[in-house]
């Protein structure tokens, strides 16, 4: 009998969690969600898609910046439930914000800080915000 490799969508409410890390540096960029039909194109076209909850469609990673993820690893964690995504990030920024990573905060004792550099103006990318 052959153990199941591939995501349990339904015991998730037919999302799974989404970690991406960029291949080489290890540097995680961004947390997003997956459908089945997302997960189908990433596999299918190499390029990573995600499901957007605020807008309930999918969102094809660098459709409107060009800040495409070009996708090396899929892995799967032990109760198919969570994927770990390692991607060729193309434009420097995974971060709507404009940052590399979308973790460009630190919390320390002293309080937040932004431990990143801005790639882009996402008002110069995405227009008025």
């Amino acid at each position: 009998m052959s153990e199941p490799l591939e995501p349990d969508f339904d015991k998730c409410d037919g999302l799974v969690p989404v970690i991406v890390q960029e291949t080489g540096t290890g540097l995680v960029l961004m947390m997003a969600y997956m459908n089945q039909q997302a997960y189908d194109e990433t596999r299918t076209t190499g390029r990573a898609v995600y499901y957007s909850r605020s807008r309930q469609s999918l969102w094809r990673k660098g459709e409107t910046s060009g800040n495409v993820q070009l996708v090396k690893r899929i892995a799967i964690d032990c109760d198919r439930d969570t994927l770990l995504i390692e991607v060729d990030q193309q434009g420097g920024a995974a971060c709507h914000e404009g940052y590399p990573s979308c973790f460009f905060r630190e919390i320390t004792p002293d309080g937040p800080k932004i431990v990143g550099e801005r790639v882009f103006d996402p008002r110069d990318v995405y227009g008025k915000q």
